[in-house]
């Protein structure tokens, strides 16, 4: 399986919003946010697509998270947020996190995500580009 293939299949990660109807042949999902789909059961994340693992450790930390939804995100303010962001994800945990990621994703279909609607302005957009950084296999 040499190359990130499987039978012609290419192994790969999704970055995903969490809630919509998953892709065939997605593998995992993995739900790398701070706090648990309000109003819905544990037993029912993954049958409602929400995700099948929590990865909290992937999130923003709350701090940041506050500050960014605090007012509204200009180019300027975003810049700031990535930089921050970027910034977390390089404690130990979340750094070995992304390598482990990034390596699984030469093997297994799987997916990351979040809540927000507009991926250009979420932080798994900026996970998006660590995982690419750490040679993953993102789609």
């Amino acid at each position: 399986m040499a190359g990130g293939r499987r039978r012609g299949v290419r192994i790969l990660i999704r970055i995903v919003r969490l809630g919509t109807r998953r892709a065939s042949n997605e593998g995992l999902r993995l739900g790398t946010v701070r706090r648990p789909p309000r109003g819905v059961a544990k037993a029912e994340y993954a049958r409602r697509d929400f995700y099948d693992v929590w990865v909290p450790e992937l999130a923003p930390s709350p701090a940041l998270f506050s500050w960014i939804k605090s007012q509204p995100i200009t180019d300027a303010r975003w810049g700031t947020y990535a930089r921050r962001y970027r910034a977390e994800m390089k404690r130990p945990e979340a750094r070995h996190l992304i390598e482990l990621l990034a390596a699984l994703s030469r093997h297994a279909n799987f997916s990351v995500g979040c809540y927000c609607e507009n991926e250009s302005r979420c932080h798994r957009s900026l996970l998006r580009e660590l995982l690419v950084e750490a040679g993953a296999n993102v789609s």
